[in-house]
Parts: structure tokens; C-alpha cells; sequence
């Protein structure tokens, strides 16, 4: 098992190395320094295309649509390939190479103002949602029916794996963390923990139908923890807002300053907060060490074959343990976002004791 991790692996790493170029060339045929920050900034970014293969000039990618609405000319759509990579503008419309629009789509005035239209495009990152939710959504309903077929049988192989996650996941993280009302919640943490684990790992893969970071963009993290943030919320009982909004603390904490309340307000504001930045960063740390170790190749290549060749040995080497450390915190991310999730909810479902009373009997000597 492990000799076939590493060989995937280092295919990954070779397949990766093979999709982008080593250097740019210029149209007068001279090539030029590969800029890293820049080249990792733009691999790390939202697109308007499926990129699959980049060889010097040559670029092979899936265009997606782009939908646009612009206060002059009205709703627009069409396919990004009439960009041509932001070089040609299009319908008045063009991918902004620099400035605060750097990656976006904008539109020129003929006065030569440049504004941001509506933009409602499927990006990369979008494309990928879909891909990946429909993607759990087939594997969970292809294991369902697996197991309905024969229930007492014990699987192997992929089902067992996926049984054995939703077991794990259920018994040992949601019903402890939640307690007796944990049935209610499963459904969305489970769900939570397969979307995130997967898009975690296609996140990986180099090539299509991989390569987005869709875990690594703050605006998805973003959204999986307002979730979190509104089921808390919303499903919490009495005595969690008593708690928050009258404590049980001295009175001089609550009145006539609200102190505590105050604090209590903002610890259910950085509970999602915390979600949020601890996924986004890990996953977007992770990307960003892969691809600068893969970059040592081409950043030492003009310093001569013997340089190149050990740095290339050592950039394969550390990238493909970095992608085996990744492989681990794909599954740790997920595991923590959902434990940390239902650790959140259990919190928000605490009850009210009542107060025993104490019965004094007094005995005749």
C-alpha cells in the first residue's frame, strides 16, 4: 500500500511538473525568469478557465461560461475562450492583467473609464464545487445501496472505507461531542466531513478534473462556517442564550455594564471565525509549499546542470513528501472542522438541571 501511495505520488509530482513550463517566452523568442510569487499567486487564484496543460505559448484549457451584467448593455453570456488568456478584449469586456482588478473581468467605457461589471460567471473554483458535490453525492448514494442490499455482510475494498469513515465520524466525534440529540445534526456534519475531505484531496491532483483550491479559498470557508454559525444559532436551546446573555457571574459583571454578555457575544462570533481561518490557512499553506518546492527546479536552472540536477533530485524528493503530509491533512482538516462543528453545536444544546430538593427528617431521640 504505501509503495503504491509513493508511486502515485511521484507520478502526480511528474504530471505536474510536466503541465507547467520551466520559463515564459517573449515574443522575440528570449526566455525570461520564472517569477515564483507571481506564478503561485495565479495558481492559487480563482479562474475563468479549466486549465489542464501549459507549454511555453500553448495552452490547453476547458472554457467556462461567463455571465455578465452591464449597466449600459444590459446581461451578457459567452464562453471564456474569446479571451484568448486576458489578451483580447471581447464585447467590451477584458480580464484585467494588473491593478485592484488583477484576474477579474471588467469593462472599458468608450471614455476609458474601467468598472466591474455583475459578474456571475462559473469559475474554476465554482466548476469544482459542482464537480465535488455531485461527486459525494454519488458515493454516498452508490454506498448506500451497497450496504441496503446486503446489511450484515461486512464490505471491503472502497465501501468498507467509506463505512468506516461514517461510523468513525458518527460515533466517536458527533454523538459524544453532541449528545443525546445528535441524530439531528449527523446528516449536515457528515456531510460536511465528505465535502471537505474530498475537495481537500482532488485539491492534490494536478491535473483535471483536480487542481482548484477550492478549500484553500476563504469565501467557501467562509460559507461552511456561517452554516455552522446560523445551525448553532438557530437550534440552540434557552439556557444557552441565558447563558450568554445573563451568566452566571457576580451581578456588577452584567449590570450596569453588560461585560460579560459582551464577551460572551464575541466568543459565538470568533467560534466561525476560527472554522473558517484554520481551514482556509492550512489548506492554502499546504498548496503554496508544494508548488514553491516544485518551482526549485526551474529557479536553479541557469545555474548550470550539476546545480539543476540535484536541486530537481531534492525538489521531486520533498515534494512528494509534502504531498504525503498533505494526503494526512486532507483527511486532519476535515476531521477537525467537523468535530469542531459539532463540539460548537453540543454546546448550544445544553439543558437546565433541576434543583434537587432536600428533604430534612427529623428523627426523635
Amino acid at each position: 500500500m504505501m509503495k503504491r501511495t509513493l508511486y502515485i505520488s511521484t507520478l502526480s509530482v511528474v504530471l505536474f511538473l510536466m503541465a507547467f513550463p520551466a520559463w515564459s517566452v517573449n515574443q522575440g523568442g528570449e526566455k525570461e525568469e520564472l517569477n515564483v510569487k507571481e506564478f503561485i499567486t495565479e495558481h492559487l487564484a480563482d479562474s475563468y478557465e479549466w486549465q489542464i496543460v501549459s507549454t511555453g505559448t500553448r495552452h490547453i484549457s476547458i472554457p467556462l461560461p461567463v455571465i455578465l451584467y452591464s449597466k449600459s448593455t444590459g446581461w451578457h453570456l459567452f464562453s471564456s475562450s474569446h479571451f484568448h488568456h486576458g489578451t483580447k478584449p471581447y464585447r467590451g469586456f477584458e480580464i484585467a492583467a494588473d491593478g485592484k482588478y488583477k484576474g477579474k473581468i471588467v469593462e472599458t467605457a468608450p471614455i476609458g473609464n474601467i468598472s466591474r461589471p455583475l459578474d456571475l460567471s462559473l469559475t474554476k473554483n465554482a466548476a469544482s464545487l459542482i464537480f465535488a458535490s455531485l461527486l459525494v453525492i454519488l458515493i454516498i448514494m452508490g454506498v448506500a445501496r451497497s450496504l441496503d442490499r446486503d446489511p450484515m455482510n461486512p464490505r471491503k475494498g472502497f465501501v468498507g472505507l467509506i463505512e468506516m469513515l461514517t461510523l468513525m465520524i458518527n460515533d466517536e466525534v458527533i454523538k459524544p461531542s453532541i449528545g443525546e440529540r445528535y441524530q439531528r445534526y449527523a446528516p449536515y456534519l457528515l456531510t460536511v466531513f465528505f465535502f471537505i475531505f474530498i475537495n481537500n484531496l482532488l485539491g492534490l491532483i494536478p491535473l483535471f478534473p483536480g487542481g482548484a483550491n477550492v478549500t484553500g479559498n476563504i469565501s467557501i470557508t467562509f460559507v461552511l462556517a456561517i452554516i455552522t454559525f446560523l445551525i448553532v444559532n438557530l437550534t440552540g436551546t434557552k439556557e444557552y442564550y441565558k447563558e450568554i446573555f445573563w451568566p452566571d457571574v457576580p451581578t456588577w459583571l452584567k449590570v450596569p455594564i453588560p461585560l460579560m454578555p459582551i464577551v460572551e457575544i464575541v466568543g459565538t462570533l470568533t467560534k466561525p471565525f476560527a472554522l473558517m481561518i484554520r481551514l482556509f490557512a492550512n489548506i492554502m499553506a499546504g498548496h503554496s509549499i508544494v508548488l514553491g518546492l516544485t518551482m526549485l527546479i526551474f529557479i536553479t536552472a541557469s545555474l548550470g546542470v550539476a546545480v539543476n540536477s540535484s536541486m530537481t533530485v531534492l525538489s521531486i524528493i520533498f515534494t512528494v513528501f509534502i504531498d504525503l503530509v498533505e494526503l494526512f491533512i486532507a483527511f486532519i482538516q476535515a476531521y477537525v472542522f467537523t468535530l469542531l462543528s459539532a463540539v460548537f453545536i453540543g454546546l448550544a444544546q445544553i439543558e437546565s438541571h433541576p434543583k434537587k430538593k432536600v428533604i430534612v427528617k427529623n428523627h426523635a431521640a
